[in-house]
């Protein structure tokens, strides 16, 4: 019993004091990804999911310095072709992105994978937004899948494709979930904000 006292107080001063928050944040403004095809995947997003279009610049590029490099991180001479900036619903933004790089490379990756990702989509009707997608021809999984136990019980979700491969996901708990039921943030809520 005492080492394990004494390795539990150990890793707690092991541990880095928490930070102060990042001064001023108010929430995620948007999600940018790289596509492989700007008008397949705006039409995705507007067509399919029912974003809209706020705006779209570009192009961007330094054919002799190395700007691109020192403000995006990416070969000197990657050139973005075109931004697009989409608004979905009241919950984050999606910015789309046209990239030509020397050293770009196409990545296929699974949910499993280190640094795999995933757009969640919140949706009042779950069984309505799976029939939804399947009749539009959206690749979907197994779902949707209602989570009875544990303190996400109340969720439902289901997991589907864009046509280049991103994966997203519906997911849907319009009575809460069981976490709620002990206090801590509530991590959907139909109304905006309130100053």
């Amino acid at each position: 019993m005492k080492t394990l006292a004494a390795t539990a107080c150990l890793t707690a001063l092991a541990l880095p004091a928490l930070a102060d928050p990042l001064p001023g944040m108010r929430g995620v403004n948007h999600i940018g990804l790289t596509v492989p095809d700007l008008d397949q995947a705006e039409g995705f997003f507007t067509e399919v999911l029912g974003c809209e279009r706020a705006m779209a610049f570009g192009p961007f590029r330094d054919d002799e310095g190395t700007f691109m490099q020192d403000l995006l991180g990416v070969d000197p001479r990657a050139v973005v072709n075109q931004i697009r900036m989409l608004r979905c619903g009241f919950g984050s933004n999606i910015e789309l992105f046209s990239y030509d790089a020397p050293d770009q490379a196409v990545i296929e990756q699974r949910n499993s994978d280190i640094g795999a990702y995933h757009i969640a989509f919140y949706v009042d009707d779950i069984d309505a937004a799976a029939a939804y997608l399947r009749d539009a021809g959206i690749q979907t999984n197994m779902g949707p899948l209602p989570v009875s136990d544990g303190p996400a019980a109340g969720q439902s979700i289901l997991y589907f494709s864009a046509p280049w491969g991103l994966q997203f996901e519906a997911i849907s708990f319009p009575e809460g979930m069981a976490y709620e039921n002990q206090g801590g943030p509530i991590l959907w809520s139909n109304t905006a904000p309130s100053e």
